[in-house]
């Protein structure tokens, strides 16, 4: 059974009557780019064929029921005529009051509605199965009361719920990719501009997603660490972001910088090159000049933003043994475990799913889970 039919039957079960919309977002995975989006920077990410579903009714009143799969049937409801308040239990039901309570805000009108949310984006290891909530919702919540919301406008106030009701100070990067994803294409995201160019993979490439199973600690309180050691050293340099130092300038001027300031900022800088210049290098079918970006990628979170951890460096290490510069692999998302990525021919995917089966256990104690993607469309009604 599908995944769309499992959350019709269980709208059906729950509301006695069936559903007449259903829409899906994506997960994504970042290909380079990375901690660079609150930096006004460059990211490369793409959509994957992993989906937050939501099934929809319109009621005749204004309230709110949401039936939540992933969380053992839990059922929450709200009204749209009152001051929507964060849920004191479930944080999964502050992502769907956040995303309402963002568009009321904007002077939507919304309209009362029956939902129920399933989902098969792994979540908790940086593959924004949040940001394909929120996106999915607001095109729900969009499309019941005849409201045209560009994707643009979407994914930013999905972003705008996650950092003022749920309480994330994330970037854009997730939830616009969600709603903006093209099929078989990653996207060049100007953070700053919100503008995205499509960069077509190359054929018999695959994305392939190897989560550490490292539990995710301190990635919280590391991440603000992060930020603000970028805010400072921007300020350093008397500019907005870091978005707005060249490398010959850092260069230039990282001695005024504290050594720790200078190596997070070092990071930052180098990455939005590497990430300009591997939007080129996929478009022309450079895999190898791709492979040493994603390399160099890897290095710079390992010694120069500190994120990284033994386990992910085991798995870059031996998958780079395999795939050398038929590839590219390093680690994505926010860090301090989480998950892999990689970009390797279709021809060598059994091989690298069979080594990291075979070594990664005996290196680390740990199984990896390994996902094949395909990139993907963003965020869409699905029509019955």
């Amino acid at each position: 059974m599908s995944l769309v039919q499992q959350v019709q039957q269980a709208f059906a079960r729950q509301f006695q009557h069936s559903a007449a919309y259903v829409f899906r977002a994506p997960g994504r995975v970042n290909l380079i780019g990375e901690h660079t989006d609150y930096n006004d920077g460059f990211v490369l990410p793409c959509a994957i064929n992993y989906d937050t579903v939501v099934v929809a009714n319109k009621r005749d009143d204004k309230l709110v029921r949401v039936l939540a799969l992933d969380y053992g049937m839990q059922l929450d409801e709200f009204s749209l005529n009152a001051p929507i308040a964060k849920h004191s239990q479930w944080q999964w039901a502050n992502y769907v009051r956040g995303v309402a309570n963002s568009l009321l805000q904007q002077g939507y009108d919304l309209q009362g509605c029956d939902l129920a949310i399933g989902g098969n984006v792994p979540q908790g290891v940086g593959l924004s199965s949040s940001a394909s909530l929120e996106v999915a919702l607001g095109l729900t919540y969009c499309t019941l009361a005849g409201i045209d919301i560009s994707p643009r406008d979407n994914a930013l106030n999905g972003q705008h719920a996650e950092n003022h009701f749920v309480g994330c100070n994330c970037g854009i990067m997730d939830q616009l990719i969600s709603a903006c994803g093209r099929q078989g294409q990653a996207l060049l995201i100007d953070c700053r501009s919100l503008t995205a160019q499509p960069v077509p993979l190359p054929t018999g490439m695959a994305v392939m997603i190897i989560n550490s199973n490292v539990k995710r600690g301190l990635v919280d309180s590391e991440y603000n660490t992060r930020r603000a050691q970028c805010e400072q050293a921007a300020a350093a340099f008397g500019v907005k972001a870091l978005r707005d130092v060249s490398w010959q300038a850092f260069l230039a001027g990282q001695s005024k910088l504290e050594p720790l300031v200078a190596k997070r900022a070092r990071h930052v800088v180098s990455e939005n090159e590497r990430t300009e210049q591997a939007a080129v290098a996929l478009a022309q079918n450079d895999i190898a000049t791709l492979s040493r970006l994603m390399a160099q990628s890897h290095q710079s979170m390992r010694d120069d933003f500190e994120i990284t951890v033994p386990a992910i460096d085991e798995l870059v290490t031996m998958i780079n043994h395999l795939v050398g510069t038929n590839g590219g692999v390093r680690m994505t998302g926010g860090g301090f475990g989480g998950c892999v990525v990689a970009l390797v021919p279709q021809a060598m995917v059994e091989a690298v799913t069979a080594t990291v089966a075979a070594e990664y256990p005996a290196k680390t104690g740990l199984v990896a889970d390994v996902f094949v993607c395909t990139p993907s469309q963003g965020a869409e009604q699905v029509l019955l």
